[in-house]
C-alpha cells in the first residue's frame, strides 16, 4: 500500500527517485515501473500500478461504445497515460508535459493514496492539504451518519 509522504529532487534530465516503499510494493506486485497521467480532479500526476490502468480501461470498455462519455474517460485517461519503468536506481523520467501539468520545477512530494499515489509540486500540495483537511473535517459528520445509517438498515 502507498502511504504516507516523501520530497525528492529532481535532477536536470528530469528524472526522480521514487521511495523505496513504494518500489517495494509495485515490485511485490510485479512490477517494475508506474503508470502516471495527469490528474483532471488537480495539479498533480496520479501515479498507478499497472492493475489499477488495467481495471479502469476495461471499465472504460464496459461503456456504451456509441456514448460520448467513453470517448470523454478514454481520452482524458488513457490517452493521457505513461508507463515509466524504473532504472537501475529506482528512478522514474518524468515527461515534460506531466512535469508541466503539475508545474514541478525543482521538487517533488510523493503522497500516497492507498492503492495508488501521487506526485506533486510542493507548496501546490500544502495548500491543497490544508483545504483537504478543512473539507474532510467537515464531512466527518456525514460519514459518521452514513456509517450508523448503513448499519441500521442492515440489521
Amino acid at each position: 500500500m502507498f502511504l504516507s509522504t516523501f520530497e525528492n529532487k529532481l535532477d536536470k534530465k528530469g528524472r526522480v527517485s521514487v521511495p523505496a516503499n513504494f518500489r517495494s510494493y509495485l515490485s511485490n506486485l510485479g512490477y517494475n515501473g508506474v503508470v502516471c497521467y495527469p490528474s483532471f480532479n488537480n495539479q498533480s500526476i496520479e501515479a498507478w500500478p499497472q492493475d489499477r490502468i488495467e481495471k479502469i480501461s476495461n471499465s472504460i470498455d464496459s461503456l456504451n461504445p456509441f456514448e460520448e462519455k467513453r470517448d470523454f474517460f478514454a481520452t482524458s485517461i488513457l490517452s493521457e497515460s505513461t508507463n515509466l519503468q524504473f532504472d537501475n536506481e529506482g528512478r522514474i523520467s518524468l515527461t515534460s508535459k506531466l512535469l508541466k501539468h503539475a508545474k514541478i520545477k525543482n521538487s517533488i512530494i510523493f503522497v500516497g493514496q492507498g492503492k495508488t499515489f501521487q506526485i506533486w509540486e510542493p507548496s501546490a500540495f500544502e495548500k491543497f492539504k490544508v483545504s483537504a483537511r478543512k473539507k474532510a473535517n467537515v464531512n466527518r459528520a456525514s460519514l459518521k451518519w452514513e456509517k450508523h445509517f448503513n448499519n441500521k438498515e442492515g440489521e
